[in-house]
């Protein structure tokens, strides 16, 4: 196995476990990536219209090659990508394991591992750990870790608007098609793309939180629809879980994230409303002892800030405009001048740290 497919195998495993399309991928009717569990269906997968030159089909001890029917490229696999508990291979050169949610904080991180919610108890100890990063600021070690992949984030609070058939399928050892091995059944292996998007939208459809597919075999409905409808905030704190992973992978271990337990500004924890506090893609504000740090949200920039620079950017983040920054501040401490140079960095970055508000409208 080359290394462009290496590296291309790497990117699509990642899409179809979390449901996050590719930022590379040319959104199709056919499916970016298809995981079986029996290669006893790959005819009729490839007979049909859910694949197509864009598509990635890991199936069990396959032969590597392009097919000539559909133009997808097949690729073959060791173990099992879809159990709660089990290891995988490509190629002898990648290497995955697969725990649920609920045993993760008692293993090892030996590799790449893709954490599944399996059920009701690891539903409820994932949204146990939501609360306590939540309310204290404790993020859970394992989740945080550079190795891990949280599975089905749609269905978990995440906003994911490419997750469906066109990003990912799975086909069980029965020939049903789902997006994942937790997800309720769309159809049968050999249906036409447009029967697996229509019976994606009718079910999706019986919840006013979307998700309600990828986990809808392994969690019921009445129990994960009002968990998520109650914590409008879970989509912040997938993406802070990013954030934190990413931070580590530059060595900065631990640091605290504004918005989760606490602020670094004092009484910006008690201001009601804060602009941050739900919004995935309003950028993160994070400190250690001594720097600070905003990642911004979905996109792989992180600048580093002096104490007094993060202070603004916080009260900017949390209260949204440089007025009230200025009538939040305490004796004047805070002066337009410093405001304005805080929003003009990043506005030369490109970067909108006022949701709602276009960069070219930032500067005071």
């Amino acid at each position: 196995m080359n290394e462009e497919l290496i590296t291309r195998v790497g990117r699509h495993l990642r899409s179809w476990v979390t449901g996050r399309p590719s930022a590379d991928d040319t959104p199709g009717p056919e499916s970016a990536t298809v995981v079986l569990e029996d290669s006893a269906f790959l005819d009729a997968l490839l007979g049909s219209d859910a694949v197509g030159p864009r598509t990635l089909v890991l199936a069990p001890a396959a032969r590597d090659g392009q097919d000539g029917r559909s133009g997808a490229t097949v690729v073959g696999y060791e173990g099992s990508l879809s159990g709660s508990e089990g290891d995988a291979s490509v190629g002898d050169v990648l290497f995955l394991q697969t725990q649920d949610y609920g045993v993760s904080p008692y293993m090892s991180l030996l590799g790449t591992t893709l954490v599944r919610v399996a059920g009701d108890t690891d539903f409820e100890l994932f949204l146990a750990d939501a609360d306590a990063a939540r309310a204290e600021g404790r993020f859970a070690p394992f989740a945080v870790s550079p190795a891990v992949q949280i599975a089905d984030l749609s269905a978990l609070g995440a906003h994911v608007p490419g997750d469906g058939p066109g990003t990912r399928l799975y086909v069980d050892r029965d020939g049903g098609v789902s997006v994942s091995p937790q997800g309720l059944r769309l159809g049968t292996a050999g249906d036409s793309a447009g029967a697996l998007h229509s019976a994606w939208q009718r079910l999706n459809a019986a919840s006013d939180t979307g998700g309600a597919v990828p986990l809808g075999a392994a969690v019921p409905e009445e129990v994960r629809g009002p968990a998520v409808r109650r914590r409008p905030w879970l989509a912040r704190y997938l993406a802070a879980l990013d954030l934190l992973r990413d931070l580590q992978t530059r060595g900065i271990t631990e640091p605290r994230v504004s918005g989760f337990g606490r602020r670094l500004v004092p009484g910006l924890d008690a201001v009601d409303g804060a602009l941050d506090a739900d919004d995935p893609k309003a950028p993160f504000l994070c400190w250690t002892s001594d720097k600070a740090y905003v990642r911004v949200a979905g996109a792989d920039r992180t600048f580093q800030l002096g104490r007094r620079a993060a202070e603004i950017t916080e009260m900017l983040l949390v209260l949204g405009s440089a007025e009230a920054v200025a009538e939040h501040a305490e004796s004047g401490s805070v002066d337009r001048a410093a405001i304005e140079r805080v929003l003009a960095f990043f506005a030369d970055k490109g970067v909108s740290l006022i949701p709602g508000v276009p960069v070219l409208e930032m500067t005071v």
